[in-house]
């Protein structure tokens, strides 16, 4: 391979650079550095900082002290010719010692000083000038006094259908259109009956159950294709003074600022060679999207969605860009956020190479205890208790900075195992 063009060719098989148009497989090419081993050789060292990163380009080289039980996997850690890897999950350096195999290894390396090369989805400073994400998903067209339209616009999350965070969020923002300024959401309950279509909008219909001197109820029905695909009854009072006490603690972990956010955590996977390869080029052919909601897990494991793991996560969370001082408006987005990774931790422990799984949200319910801002770091602490007969109980609550608990929460949703999983407009059961 003596040629430009055979290295881009090359690159153009590797998995992490799918996502790469031509012009940008070029500007790689130019800076790779030939690096050559033979047998026995250390490409890299445990705990070695990291140079950058590896691609095989001829030979083979094996993956030595591999994460957690992979006895039965040893060829997932078997590097061939298109494999790569490069810097771990934690910290800047290697997680793990990398030999070679062959007689002869060849390998390109990309310099880590010219690591932004290798990004698909770049930031610019038009980017960072737009509205808040958050907002603009949860922002409705009035069509009269009780009825509003939503949408699910570009970027949004959906995972194949409407999201169920969407689903709470808009509906809760409908249904406090309708409320006296001075009455605050303090709690709601919903139910998904139905998966929504990404691509029609949805009817957001608000009925006043209850209108008192100190309390609200509504009920929000939200129709697609004339169907109600979800119920959401919150709950609204007006600020009254009254006793306070608080027995839940908050765990002491790790401050957000020390930890880094999801999708540079999803990018450091795809590179951490003690995760299995077929994983690591699965995930690197998947366009990551920025979430709107900015995440940073407090514990980062080697688990995948093929191992078995504790039926718990912790992590803070918090809205990209700056809110308004609107109560109502942080209490929405809090919703909105709640349902992104919650009901799926029940399959943790079910876990196993080769089974596919599905964690569909069934019903959704949120108390406010204290004033919340969702666009400050608030501590998601999570655990699923139980599962049984198909269906998981999952269990939440919110701390802020100071350590007061603003948000508890609970979920119920059907586990299972599934042969091929295609979200479909129609009934979840």
């Amino acid at each position: 391979m003596n040629t430009g063009s055979e290295v881009v060719e090359f690159l153009g098989k590797v998995a992490l650079l799918q996502g790469l148009n031509t012009s940008s497989l070029n500007r790689i090419a130019q800076v790779l550095v030939l690096k050559r081993y033979e047998r026995g050789d250390y490409v890299v060292r445990r705990d070695e900082e990291v140079e950058g990163v590896y691609f095989l380009l001829q030979g083979q080289a094996q993956v030595v002290g591999s994460a957690g039980d992979h006895e039965d996997d040893s060829s997932e850690f078997l590097l061939k010719p298109f494999d790569f890897f490069g810097r771990g999950i934690f910290g800047n350096v290697y997680s793990a010692d990398v030999v070679a195999l062959s007689p002869q290894l060849t390998c390109l390396l990309l310099m880590s000083h010219h690591s932004s090369l290798l990004d698909t989805n770049p930031i610019s400073d038009s980017d960072k000038e737009q509205p808040c994400l958050v907002e603009r998903i949860l922002s409705l067209d009035p069509l009269d006094l009780t009825l509003f339209r939503g949408f699910t616009i570009p970027n949004a999350p959906t995972f194949g259908k409407v999201f169920g965070g969407q689903l709470v969020g808009q509906a809760l923002a409908a249904a406090t259109k309708t409320v006296d300024f001075a009455k605050i959401v303090h709690n709601l309950h919903s139910y998904f009956l139905l998966v929504g279509d990404i691509n029609i909008p949805i009817l957001y219909q608000v009925h006043h159950l209850r209108d008192g001197n100190s309390f609200s109820t509504r009920r929000v029905d939200a129709r697609q294709k004339g169907k109600t695909i979800f119920i959401l009854f919150p709950s609204f009072q007006r600020d009254q003074q009254g006793f306070d006490h608080q027995e839940s603690n908050m765990p002491h972990l790790s401050p957000p600022e020390t930890l880094v956010t999801r999708e540079e955590m999803i990018q450091r996977r795809i590179t951490d060679p003690l995760l299995p390869r077929d994983y690591r080029n699965k995930i690197a052919t998947e366009k990551i999207l920025t979430w709107p909601i900015d995440i940073r897990f407090c514990e980062p494991s080697y688990y995948t969605e093929h191992t078995k793991s504790p039926p718990r996560l912790n992590y803070w969370f918090r809205a990209r860009g700056k809110l308004s001082d609107d109560q109502a408006l942080h209490r929405c987005v809090v919703a909105f956020a709640s349902d992104l990774i919650f009901a799926c931790i029940g399959l943790n422990p079910h876990r196993r190479k080769g089974m596919s799984t599905a964690a569909l949200s069934l019903d959704h319910s949120l108390w406010f205890h204290r004033p919340i801002r969702a666009d400050d770091w608030l501590l998601f602490v999570m655990v699923t208790p139980t599962s049984f007969q198909s269906r998981g109980l999952t269990t939440g609550e919110m701390f802020n900075r100071k350590g007061e608990l603003v948000v508890s929460l609970t979920q119920e949703a059907l586990l299972k195992e599934a042969v091929n999983i295609k979200p479909i407009f129609g009934a979840k059961l």
